[in-house]
């Protein structure tokens, strides 16, 4: 005879196939649903910190490999997040955190910009050679000049190749050196002639031997900057010269808008000055010679006179040996007296000659004259004046034009301010009329949902919706049932439910009991029910039966009321 537990070693257990029987193993459901509920706490934990996570922005773009390594060490020593743009291109960091880490980089010299400077010779090694540290030094120079220029506010990046040939003990091997600079600048801006002048002084004053015709600067499109002739020549205005002439006019404008801005308000005059600068240089020396003056009017100098006397001696004597033999011993000749006077007025006859020379001072007058540049050639002036408006006395403003008097002192004024010369051609020419009003500017205003600042803040204020719907979906939707039914809420619903539903059924054969029972109508309120010995409902009746009965009852005791009725029905049709 095979007992019970025979009976039930005998009996193979059922094998449910599928997850469903699966999941009918005792203790297995309990499982799933822990398992369930981690998962879904996980998702809310994920959730939870999508929502938080921070709005991320640029903090450095376009660095090299060796800056961008230096700034990520220096952001996980500083324990700031980052993460890196789509293709590596920028470090990206929150927004409350880029503004303090750009100045703790910029402490510790971050980004260097890739130019290597004289700190390249601080880490020299022993036993380099002197053509390594020459190149070292040539490279430390160029990375300085490099960082110098980038300090433009134009230059984004600059690079700067020398050319220094080696020294040599010959005059004749000796060569210049020359330089290139490459600009990158930044975008939609550009660099005047007076920059790259700068520039190329710069590069040129720190470089020894190096002139500033040497120096080439281009562009980052390649264009050529330091071209020679945008350079300053002898017959071109260099931008000095271009410089003074802006701010000799400006100064012009000045003088004349403030001493016409209180006459007639600071609005309502605008002047324009061109002015024809002489920037020539020249130098004249004269020497001129006056008309010679009377003699008594003239200032003696030198005076020389000379006089000579040649006394007539007439030739005597034998020719012959004998006038050239000594005069022999005088003696007393005798003369007559006739003789003797021919004799001494023969001996008194001679040529006297005399010689006077004067010398007068003559006017000589030298004249050296260098005449300066920046002098002025003409002016012109154009001074346009609004009409004055007058307020009258019952408020309203009108405008008129000058009169000829308001207008002849503001010529005059004008005249005085600019310097009028006439000799010089000096033109002026002002005009009185009513100004146009300023023209308005249809600015078609966005409406509010179309607004950066407002789409932004939906943004936020969306991200941070949508978590907190995701987030009680969640919860009251998976994470809360499945945590009920571990903890065992679950079997206490169904005991009360089934507790609720025998004490309907026990309430419903007591009613059955003592013969009532209740019914719903349409209505929904609840009619009580009663019931005869058989256990047969007797239904109530309604109102229209009742009614209905009483008028049956009505019409049998007393017909004639029934018919006066009638008879009013239709006599009312």
């Amino acid at each position: 005879m095979a007992t019970a537990n025979d009976a039930t070693l005998a009996t193979p257990t059922p094998v449910i196939p599928g997850f469903a029987g699966f999941s009918q193993v005792p203790g297995m459901r309990t499982i799933l649903l822990s398992v369930g509920a981690a998962v879904t706490l996980a998702i809310m934990v994920g959730v939870w910190m999508w929502g938080q996570q921070p709005d991320y922005r640029v903090l450095f773009s376009n660095f090299n490999d060796r800056d961008g390594g230096a700034i990520v060490a220096s952001l996980q020593q500083m324990n700031i997040p980052y993460k890196y743009s789509e293709g590596g291109i920028a470090i990206l960091v929150p927004s409350n955190q880029v503004h303090d880490a750009r100045l703790k980089l910029a402490s510790q010299g971050l980004p260097k910009g890739g130019n290597v400077g004289f700190e390249l010779m601080e880490n020299q090694k022993l036993g380099t050679s002197q053509f390594l540290e020459q190149v070292n030094f040539q490279r430390a120079l160029e990375g300085e000049l490099a960082r110098s220029i980038q300090a433009v506010s134009a230059v984004q990046t600059a690079r700067v190749h020398l050319a220094i040939p080696k020294s040599s003990v010959f005059v004749r091997e000796q060569q210049k050196p020359t330089a290139s600079v490459l600009l990158n600048l930044y975008p939609s801006r550009a660099l005047d002639q007076q920059q790259v002048n700068a520039i190329l002084h710069l590069v040129a004053s720190s470089v020894p031997e190096l002139s500033s015709k040497s120096v080439t600067i281009i562009d980052q499109n390649g264009n050529l900057l330091s071209d020679p002739s945008k350079q300053v020549t002898g017959n071109n205005l260099d931008p000095t010269q271009l410089k003074y002439v802006q701010e000799f006019q400006q100064n012009i404008v000045k003088r004349i808008e403030s001493i016409i801005s209180p006459i007639v308000g600071s609005r309502n005059v605008h002047a324009e000055a061109t002015a024809d600068i002489d920037f020539s240089r020249s130098e004249q020396a004269a020497e001129t010679y006056r008309p010679n003056s009377p003699p008594e009017a003239s200032t003696m100098r030198s005076q020389q006179s000379s006089e000579s006397y040649v006394k007539n001696a007439n030739p005597s004597g034998i020719p012959g040996a004998l006038s050239n033999q000594p005069p022999v011993p005088a003696t007393a000749p005798i003369i007559a007296p006739g003789a003797a006077n021919q004799s001494s007025t023969a001996s008194n006859t001679g040529l006297t000659q005399k010689d006077s020379t004067t010398n007068y001072e003559v006017d000589k007058t030298i004249k050296y004259t260098q005449l300066p540049m920046g002098g002025v050639k003409r002016l012109s002036v154009a001074v346009v004046i609004n009409y004055k408006n007058e307020t009258d006395k019952a408020g309203k403003v009108t405008s008129r034009a000058l009169t000829d008097i308001e207008k002849t002192q503001i010529n005059d004024l004008v005249r005085e301010a600019m310097g009028f010369n006439k000799e010089r051609g000096d033109t002026l020419n002002i005009v009185n009329s009513p100004f146009a009003g300023p023209e308005k500017e249809n600015l078609v205003e966005l409406p509010i949902w179309k607004q950066p600042d407002t789409i932004q803040t939906a943004k936020e204020i969306g991200k941070y919706l949508l978590t907190a719907l995701v987030l009680l979906y969640l919860f009251f939707g998976y994470l809360k049932p499945m945590l009920y039914k571990i903890m065992g809420k679950e079997i206490d619903k169904t005991k009360q439910a089934e507790e609720i539903e025998a004490k309907a059924a026990a309430d419903e054969k007591q009613k059955l009991e003592a013969g009532m029972d209740d019914e719903l109508n349409e209505d929904g309120s609840i009619v009580s029910l009663t019931r005869d010995a058989d256990g047969k409902v007797i239904k109530p009746m309604s109102s229209y039966e009742i009614n209905l009965d009483m008028a049956k009852q009505l019409a049998a005791s007393d017909p004639k009321i029934v018919a006066n009725v009638l008879k009013t029905w239709i006599n009312n049709e």
